[in-house]
């Protein structure tokens, strides 16, 4: 087996893996929507492509290899499927005519192995997929703006960018065109395209936090094919866009089975927010009793008015009525750490070995102290404890 050859076949396999997650990805956030269904659909179609494709050329089956240009041809069906879902209307029926039709010959076609018409087979292939995709495309893009929601809109958006953002990348998988290229990289787009999709399901911080990550991702694992390719004798500009085109699909596709594991997990054992909302408890006292389960409140303890006499409660009013949550990293909170209140809530952090007071009351000075492991002081765990803080502070004292 030819080095280009085992390339195309390892990024093959890992799109097919990395599709296969996103799939399961896509099922776990929502299971019964209707456009689930079609982007599962259509995944799968271009997973068994790459699946099938990647076990032939790394075994050497032309039945395999005949056999993969059934999911190929049926590419511009799915991507119609998907376009309709995204829409919420029919695609007009001469497309859809057109996708099945059109599929249905051609995987007939190749299925049929007309050595002699190599070429042209593989000319009229890449036609009817690239075609497929950029109508698709000129649908989302010349779509009824007013009949879409604006977040409906803005991933109908990005999905037209990303469809023609592949296009390229297809081109590349038909070898008979463009004997040329070291490595087929249509594989490589697929998971390009499903990683900005993921990311593009989250919130705007979110998203600039993926971006960066997935950049980082590529840059790193782009340079480490570099590296790599300088291990093997010959190296030449051909080997260095095979190692790099294997090290980028592979951390993408690693990436994408750990962000999946990652999410599952933290599905399985809920939140402190998730705690809270789904607590029985009436009254602060039965909501801090359900909080003590949880690992981030174990070590809490609650202080009332009367437990802080030494600490001078009438001095702490003033100062705590316009804080939340008080973290010892942000001491002295604005203040002059020879402040007389600075300097009791110090002292109390201290005695506590905690990292966090919750103001619960200042009228009648009510304090929640504890200790965040260094493991779980992240963003997410600071807002939720500014939210619990809320929650606890509108929950009533009796029922």
């Amino acid at each position: 087996m030819t080095p280009g050859m085992t390339a195309d076949s390892i990024v093959n396999l890992c799109g097919a893996i990395g599709l296969c997650v996103a799939m399961m990805t896509l099922s776990r956030r929502d299971p019964r929507s209707p456009l689930t269904f079609r982007l599962l659909v259509a995944l799968g179609v271009i997973a068994s492509l790459f699946l099938v494709r990647g076990a032939a050329w790394w075994t050497g089956s032309a039945r395999l290899d005949r056999f993969s240009v059934v999911p190929a041809a049926l590419i511009p069906l799915g991507a119609v499927i998907v376009t309709e879902g995204m829409l919420r209307r029919h695609a007009p029926r001469a497309i859809k005519l057109t996708a099945l039709a059109g599929g249905i010959l051609l995987a007939l076609a190749g299925l049929a192995g007309l050595s002699q018409f190599d070429t042209a087979y593989a000319i009229a292939l890449s036609l009817f997929q690239l075609a497929g995709i950029a109508v698709c495309a000129g649908l989302l893009a010349t779509r009824d703006r007013t009949a879409l929601m604006a977040s409906e809109n803005r991933s109908v958006a990005r999905l037209a960018v990303g469809a023609l953002l592949v296009l390229p990348f297809i081109l590349t998988d038909f070898r008979t065109l463009f004997p040329d290229i070291p490595v087929r990289l249509g594989a490589l787009g697929a998971l390009l395209t499903v990683t900005v999709m993921l990311i593009a399901g989250g919130g705007a911080e979110t998203r600039r936090h993926g971006l960066i990550l997935m950049a980082l991702r590529l840059i790193s694992s782009a340079l480490l094919g570099l590296a790599a390719a300088f291990m093997a004798p010959d190296v030449d500009a051909a080997q260095l866009i095979r190692f790099c085109a294997v090290a980028v699909a592979g951390v993408l596709t690693i990436a994408l089975m750990t962000d999946s594991l990652r999410g599952l997990f933290e599905s399985q054992e809920p939140g402190v927010l998730n705690s809270v909302a789904a607590s029985p408890a009436r009254t602060r006292d039965e909501l801090i009793g359900e909080l003590a389960r949880h690992p981030i409140f174990e070590s809490a303890r609650r202080y009332r008015e009367g437990e802080l006499a030494a600490y001078d409660p009438p001095l702490l009013r003033e100062f705590l009525s316009t804080r939340r949550v008080l973290r010892r990293p942000d001491a002295p909170w604005g203040l002059s750490a020879t402040d007389p209140a600075v300097e009791r809530m110090v002292s109390l952090i201290a005695a506590n070995h905690a990292t966090h007071i919750i103001v619960l009351s200042h009228d009648q000075v009510d304090l929640i102290v504890l200790a965040v492991p260094v493991t779980a002081a992240d963003p997410a765990t600071e807002t939720a404890l500014a939210l619990v803080r809320r929650l606890l502070a509108s929950t009533p004292e009796v029922a």
